[in-house]
């Protein structure tokens, strides 16, 4: 009975402790979107820190995630290889060298 009681209060404390450590540093994020800072690392950080714990930042990340895979390779700055595209291969017809 008391070995439960402690397990809850340890598992109570961790989430009390990610939810501050995560919420803080992704408030940090929100207010370098107006201050000088790398606010687009640090509030995916904060969710990522949040995500450990709670399955609504977890899924909130994915969709920044997904959604920023999309623009990049809207743009055409996409990983190669991240949609099987080998564009990058030597094999395709020659550039007309002569």
């Amino acid at each position: 009975m008391l070995f439960k009681l402690a397990n809850l209060g340890y598992r109570t404390a961790k989430r009390v402790l990610i939810t501050l450590v995560g919420g803080t540093v992704v408030l940090l994020g929100i207010a370098m979107l107006l201050l000088p800072g790398p606010a687009v690392v640090v509030i995916p950080v904060g969710l990522a820190i949040l995500g450990v714990e709670w399955a609504w930042a977890r899924r909130v990340l994915r969709t920044i995630r997904e959604t920023g895979s999309a623009a990049l390779s809207k743009v055409g700055l996409a990983k190669e290889g991240s949609k099987g595209d080998d564009s990058s291969s030597s094999s395709g017809p020659a550039r007309g060298d002569g």
